[in-house]
């Protein structure tokens, strides 16, 4: 077993775009409640209904969504900021032409819980892998880029959770965690990460090194096995399988 604590939460209300540090939240079969539980869709013909993410646009990580960092289970839709600074509500008139007009094509909003890659999960990331991580790239890596749930501080080796398979589970506060069900474990990364957290620079050196190194994993994706409310600070156990 290995011991711990939660380091930092985070929660991003629109799916793609930059989110929020909170200091407590609220666990679920949603997940994280209110973490993607909305997104932006392609408007254009020939792809109408697909959800935009930074892969197809980079753009989309010049806005940021927040629902406040005092709010455990959001009772109410997001507020976006746009690159200019403004302020947008989520159902505010005009929201979708600004959206349009920033990335270049035509865009549709859907709210809808679980809209995460995986489904309604969790994904747990390490204070020692990511600072690991930082030492052999031999440059510091921005926590965001992996956009987590759940970072913790704990007293297992770096990279420990790569091996992390069904059955493993993480008392976290008053929520248990397991990696359980379809695509759950040790987290298979995409290109997002190789994006700077605002989406101005690119550093694909990174999901090289990821690839070549650590078979393209970081953090772990887990399902919420007894809900309740996780707070920065809270003590974290960590039984692998």
């Amino acid at each position: 077993m290995f011991e711990g604590s939660v380091a930092g939460l985070h929660r991003w209300p629109v799916k793609s775009l930059r989110g929020e540090e909170v200091r407590a939240a609220r666990f679920d079969g949603r997940g994280m409640a209110g973490d993607r539980a909305h997104a932006l869709v392609d408007g254009r013909e020939k792809r109408r209904g697909k959800v935009l993410t930074v892969r197809q646009n980079p753009p989309m990580l010049t806005w940021g969504a927040e629902y406040g960092a005092d709010v455990i289970d959001p009772p109410k839709p997001p507020m976006l900021r746009a690159p200019d600074g403004r302020s947008w509500s989520w159902d505010e008139p005009g929201l979708a032409d600004a959206l349009a007009g920033s990335f270049g094509m035509p865009v549709e909003l859907r709210a809808a819980d679980g809209q995460q890659d995986r489904g309604p999960t969790v994904l747990v990331t390490f204070e020692a892998s990511l600072a690991a991580l930082a030492a052999e790239l031999g440059k510091p890596v921005e926590l965001h880029r992996f956009r987590p749930n759940i970072h913790l501080t704990t007293d297992a080796p770096a990279f420990a959770e790569e091996d992390w398979t069904t059955g493993t589970t993480l008392d976290v506060g008053e929520v248990s965690l397991e990696v359980t069900g379809d695509h759950a474990g040790p987290c298979i990364r995409c290109a997002v990460p190789s994006w700077e957290p605002s989406g101005r620079e690119r550093w694909p050196e990174l999901q090289t090194h990821l690839i070549d190194r650590h078979a393209n994993k970081f953090g772990v994706i887990m399902r919420v096995a007894r809900a309740g409310v996780v707070a920065v600070g809270d003590t974290a156990d960590a039984r692998p399988a």
